[in-house]
């Protein structure tokens, strides 16, 4: 199979770009296009540090074929805050000291979007449900709980 080029929707912006066979989402994000918000953990869906929104919903992209972004509108941390202001959840982060090494924050803050842009008042168990994907070796998860529900009352 040879190369192939696609288009989707990346942070708001048009993009067309050519493809290898085989490629994940995770690897043409961060290694084409130069989007290193995303991380790359596992490589096996089972961590979450790669996670971003694909129309509306969150997704392991470091397992996300890069054929299948064909259309789509894909959202990474770049494109949640303005050039003026960090987004809603990256300030309650911040705030309720939910972020340590960083490394797991720009997934788990995807996820947490996910689910505050589909539920805007989810219940605890909810909100754990949305980042059980997520795995964060630092914070013990109480304080990002607590930063995705001040959020949500707001």
């Amino acid at each position: 199979m040879e190369e192939r080029a696609i288009n989707f929707e990346l942070n708001g912006q048009p993009v067309k770009v050519k493809i290898k066979p085989g490629m994940t989402l995770s690897r043409l994000l961060r290694e084409e296009l130069e989007v290193t918000g995303v991380k790359e953990g596992c490589g096996k869906g089972e961590c979450g540090a790669c996670t971003v929104i694909i129309d509306g919903k969150a997704v392991d992209s470091c397992i996300f074929p890069a054929e299948k972004a064909e259309g789509t509108k894909i959202i990474t941390i770049e494109g949640i805050a303005s050039s003026q202001k960090l987004h809603p959840l990256q300030e309650a982060f911040i705030q309720k000291g939910a972020v340590q090494c960083g490394f797991c924050s720009p997934g788990m803050i995807l996820s947490a979007k996910a689910l505050l842009d589909e539920y805007s008042n989810p219940s605890r168990d909810e909100i754990k449900r949305s980042i059980s994907g997520n795995l964060c070796r630092c914070t013990g998860y109480i304080k990002i709980i607590e930063a995705i529900e001040e959020v949500a009352k707001s």
